[in-house]
């Protein structure tokens, strides 16, 4: 089933950028929020998303639904689009949630893609083309890093992104394979540092930002992990912060305590990091993707680098589901999407356009 009317839910800064681009390429978009969004480029409507009754009403007329809001909120909203026969899209980087869509994949009219944004998302697109230039692969290590230019204190960051997804991450364990074993490890560990063009960063364990390349990849890759990068002694002090203060056991707070701390930036800077090693053609070697994006404009409105990474590549996976151009039905894999495909669309070509901007 292709598709073009879609509902877009949650009109922060990314899903109305999302909602943006989705209308610039060509879809009949309505940004669907509890409150009213100005200025409207787009159809916007107001509702009660937590209402899964009047949600199912309001999702009807719609072929397709991208979800930008809270993790929390997507267990219910894909069960909806199920229910509907709809194609549903999100950007979560929960794994329960995730592991909830699967199961409602198998049963389900249309396709389940969830993981669409930046990490779940894209940064998995661009490990499985470095894996697949490979006859065998001994590792694969995925960083991203989502940060203020000009950071300020001993925390060094910003929350741009939402803060529960970043306490969900710096706190729930993450998948890795490690000598060719399914493992769970801690967040907030496996400290290393990176280098890119010419800022130091250190990585360390978070969750959910293989989305499923574990269960893809075991026994195919020995090695293969997740890190989230940040500036130097970021970690110390987050472990500091949850596990010797115990904000651990009080998620929702510690959420609004950061936030209040460090607040959203403007100037911010998104790091990709990717790198594979193993033989091709019998001889050992690395393939590397390292990228910054910076800030841009679009439609006059100057858009922070998460917010247009993340949406950017979710607006692309909808453009090649629409066309036919991936599944039409179950559950979509990441891993499982050509990034020259991807980049080749409207939305994933500003990958190309944007990667040297500001550096």
């Amino acid at each position: 089933m292709t598709f073009n009317r879609i509902a877009v839910l949650g009109l922060g800064k990314v899903g109305a950028l999302a909602a943006q681009l989705l209308h610039d390429t060509g879809f009949q978009v309505t940004g669907i929020d509890s409150q009213a969004f100005e200025p409207k480029t787009f159809k916007t409507q107001v509702a009660n998303l937590s209402d899964l009754a009047s949600l199912q009403t309001t999702l009807t007329p719609y072929q397709a639904v991208l979800s930008c809001l809270p993790y929390h909120l997507n267990k219910a909203i894909a069960k909806v689009a199920h229910d509907l026969g709809m194609h549903y899209f999100d950007l979560t980087e929960d794994v329960p949630t995730t592991q909830a869509i699967i199961e409602l994949s198998k049963t389900s009219k249309g396709l389940m893609a969830p993981q669409c944004g930046l990490a779940p998302g894209f940064i998995g697109i661009v490990g499985a083309h470095l894996v697949n230039q490979f006859d065998k692969v001994r590792s694969l290590r995925l960083r991203v890093g989502a940060l203020p230019q000009n950071p300020t204190g001993l925390l060094g960051y910003a929350f741009n992104w939402s803060p529960e997804g970043v306490v969900n991450e710096y706190l729930n364990d993450c998948e890795v394979i490690e000598g060719g074993q399914h493992k769970w490890v801690s967040a907030m560990e496996w400290l290393e540092t990176i280098y890119i063009h010419g800022i130091k960063l250190e990585a360390f364990t978070t969750s959910g930002g293989l989305g499923t390349m574990c269960e893809t990849y075991l026994g195919k890759i020995d090695n293969l992990d997740y890190k989230t990068m940040r500036y130097p002694g970021h970690v110390q002090l987050m472990n500091f912060f949850f596990h010797e203060l115990l904000m651990r056991e009080r998620r929702e707070e510690a959420g609004q305590i950061l936030t209040n701390a460090k607040p959203p930036v403007a100037d911010d800077v998104v790091y990709v990091h990717a790198a594979a090693e193993g033989w091709q053609h019998g001889r050992l070697g690395r393939k590397e993707l390292v990228r910054a994006y910076y800030p841009v404009e679009v439609n006059a409105v100057m858009r922070t680098a998460i917010a247009w990474t993340t949406s950017a590549s979710a607006c692309a996976v909808i453009e090649l589901v629409s066309q036919g151009l991936l599944p039409q039905q179950g559950f979509l894999k990441q891993e499982d999407i050509p990034l020259d495909l991807l980049l080749k669309t409207r939305n994933g070509s500003l990958y190309n356009r944007f990667e040297t901007q500001g550096a």
